[in-house]
């Protein structure tokens, strides 16, 4: 094909720009992989008892076993913070995709009630079935007896509050601001049950419901991280393969639409699997807030909307900020451990604010 020469001279000028476009992207990709690799290996290494990051790579690739720090890797540092990589992965994402396919910034897993409706599940699961008991007149001493029944209940709510935002758009015809608005109504509601249930709980039952509702990735074993990365891997593959589509949905639904894109199975293919996803973090860890709403935010300040990358930058912001505030929190109060949804949120609400407000001076 023979092209005028102004055309020639707009692509010599034009693909040099976007090469370099592409190029920062790239690197910005690059970097959080280093990051998520050295915060990975320093989760490790730091707790209670420091270990230095030779012992962990040579206990974890068997060059020299070391029985004094093998079980504290193997059995306890290693699924741990395996489960904060994939569950900030899984939030993170989610949240992107959220935020993508409802053409909202405060499209999330929290914002939109799923996490809520986790604790309702599981303070049913708790209250009723009785699966939390107290072993001890210690802190920290109250369990959950009964995991499989407390983690089932807590999947059925999330899924039931994602199915109502996703009928509800699907036989309504609703816009995407309004699925939030439903989010939202979802989540004050799941809220509110939770502490009708607290309201009515004796001391055990209240204390197991206040403990399930507190995310902790400390609470994961090996069983939990297999089922949390059998989820979130098949679901991050789905989103990448739909990167162009959620490119397009940003340009608006009349454009995409023109574009061929089925913008409605696309909406709701996308709430299902990221409700999925977080149905099942929620299940095993808890809630952990504004993950999902701010790592997102953090990448689109750095590379902007481009799907293609927003996405697997999101699932690595994602897994380092969870990382990250994971092992703070394992080192604040050593040897006791806090909560990683506490210093989540602590961390989130200033972060996301300071966020809005330096956009808005943009």
């Amino acid at each position: 094909m023979i092209f005028p020469s102004c055309n020639l001279k707009y692509i010599n000028t034009f693909f040099p720009e976007y090469k370099k476009y592409i190029r920062r992207k790239q690197i910005f990709l690059v970097f959080l992989v280093f990051l998520c690799v050295v915060l990975f290996f320093a989760s490790i290494s730091l707790g209670a008892v420091n270990i230095s990051v030779d012992s962990v790579v040579k206990t974890l690739f068997g060059i020299e076993t070391m029985p004094q720090y093998q079980n504290i890797i193997n059995n306890i540092r290693l699924p741990h913070s395996l489960a904060a990589l994939i569950a900030g992965t899984g939030l993170a994402i989610s949240g992107a995709v959220m935020q993508a396919i409802l053409r909202n910034p405060l499209g999330s897993p929290f914002t939109l009630g799923i996490s809520q409706a986790g604790a309702f599940g599981a303070a049913i699961a708790i209250m009723f079935i009785g699966t939390g008991v107290m072993q001890s007149t210690q802190v920290g001493s109250v369990t959950v007896t009964n995991p499989f029944l407390t983690i089932v209940l807590a999947f059925a709510a999330c899924m039931i509050s994602a199915s109502v935002i996703i009928l509800i758009a699907r036989f309504y015809s609703t816009s995407p601001e309004v699925m939030v608005l439903v989010g939202v109504a979802l989540g004050s509601l799941f809220s509110a049950g939770t502490m009708f249930l607290q309201y009515f709980a004796d001391d055990v039952q209240l204390a197991a419901i206040v403990f399930w509702s507190f995310g902790d990735v400390g609470r994961a074993g090996w069983p939990e991280v297999a089922i949390m990365a059998f989820t979130v891997i098949p679901a991050t593959l789905f989103f990448i393969l739909n990167r162009w589509n959620y490119n397009a949905i940003e340009a608006g639904d009349e454009t995409a639409k023109s574009l061929g894109v089925k913008v409605e199975i696309v909406r709701i293919s996308g709430m299902i699997v990221a409700s999925i996803i977080t149905a099942t973090i929620v299940s095993f860890l808890g809630i952990i807030a504004f993950v999902g709403l701010i790592s997102p935010h953090i990448v689109r300040r750095m590379i902007y909307d481009d799907y293609r990358f927003v996405i697997p930058a999101s699932c690595l912001c994602g897994a380092a900020l969870l990382l990250l505030s994971d092992t703070a929190a394992r080192l604040m109060l050593k040897p006791h451990v806090l909560p990683v949804a506490i210093l989540t949120s602590f961390i989130g609400g200033p972060a996301f604010i300071y966020l809005l407000l330096s956009k808005r001076v943009r």
